[in-house]
């Protein structure tokens, strides 16, 4: 009877690890923190029109795609690197704000999933989801890519209410 206890000791042991919660290591709240201060730090780059602190945060062969929402058009793409040059030359005043962003954060990836609404020179242009992939290298968490739309109907209030009279001055 030796094998028929070696099999229930088998069994008990299958059973136990298949009930058994998963031991993955849950991502430290510090890095996702960083994530989200990398994300914060990209609009308020953006609001000063600062191209070399989007380059510091950003890899440059990395893509960023707009879908337009309720027009017939087709996606649009730009890199990481076409984005930062663009703010070297503003001339507009922008504002993107963020809430209830999404932060997933495993081995040295990771993305924010967050609605947003975007101003500009003072004025509601339109809402829409962000998505941004950022990855930690030596120089720490940076945007490596991203997707989000742009929707000019059926936007909700920000819960963030409206932004102040200074918000996006450069």
């Amino acid at each position: 009877m030796p094998i028929l206890r070696v099999f229930r000791t088998a069994v008990a042991v299958i059973g136990v690890l298949a009930v058994a919660p998963p031991m993955h290591a849950q991502p430290a709240a510090s890095d996702e923190r960083e994530v989200l201060a990398v994300t914060q730090k990209l609009f308020d780059a953006m609001v000063a029109c600062d191209e070399v602190t989007i380059r510091a945060i950003t890899v440059p062969e990395g893509r960023l795609y707009r879908q337009t929402v309720g027009a017939d058009v087709p996606a649009r793409s730009v890199t990481l690197d076409e984005f930062a040059t663009s703010f070297g030359k503003c001339g507009r005043k922008m504002l993107e704000r963020m809430w209830q962003p999404q932060v997933r954060v495993h081995k040295g990836i990771a993305t924010v999933w967050t609605p947003y609404d975007f101003w500009l020179d003072g004025t509601f242009s339109h809402c829409g989801i962000d998505s941004f992939e950022l990855m930690k290298t030596p120089r720490g968490w940076v945007l490596t890519g991203g997707s989000y739309t742009v929707e000019r109907e059926g936007c909700v209030p920000s819960p963030l209410g409206p932004p102040s009279a200074s918000a996006g001055a450069r």
